[in-house]
């Protein structure tokens, strides 16, 4: 089942991307600085905030929070970006990536195209994203919380534009 996430989810959500983040970036980002990033980028009031400005869904087995992924609203470009994707590692490869992006889609009726910005050397969620067709435009090197990292820059086509 995919919901929307709600203020009682926030420890959850801390939940899932600690243990998601340490698994995916346990070989690429060192332990100190995804500690930051998560201290920061996940608190109570960053979620908070997150919840209220932008879709914030949730995936379920049998009841309990497997994954989650956050799109910011379409802008007057008709842009939109997927800022976050997780499912928990024992859920992985059964459907729940999808499910996740596909519900987040569904809201982005009159987008035209969606981004995301992915550490290069993400090799699963890249072939995550180019299965589902996202585009990768460019990569380009980058400090992340004082860390040099790779990062590759997709695109997906929303709807095409008629002309």
């Amino acid at each position: 089942m995919i919901r929307a996430t709600t203020l009682e989810d926030i420890s959850t959500v801390q939940q899932i991307a600690k243990i998601s983040w340490n698994e995916t970036y346990k070989d690429i980002i060192p332990d100190n600085i995804q500690t930051l990033f998560l201290d920061k980028a996940y608190s109570n009031t960053m979620l908070a905030k997150r919840m209220e400005k932008t879709i914030f869904l949730i995936a379920e087995y049998n009841g309990q929070p497997v994954g989650f992924a956050s799109f910011t609203y379409v802008d007057e470009d008709g842009d939109s970006e997927l800022t976050a994707i997780y499912i928990l590692p024992e859920y992985q490869h059964l459907g729940y990536g999808k499910k996740l992006l596909l519900a987040g889609l569904e809201e982005m009726h009159t987008g035209r195209q969606l981004f995301v910005y992915v550490e290069s050397e993400n090799k699963k969620a890249r072939a995550f994203y180019e299965y589902f067709g996202f585009e990768c435009l460019e990569e380009f090197d980058e400090y992340f919380e004082g860390h040099p990292l790779s990062t590759a820059k997709y695109m997906y086509l929303l709807k095409t534009p008629a002309y």
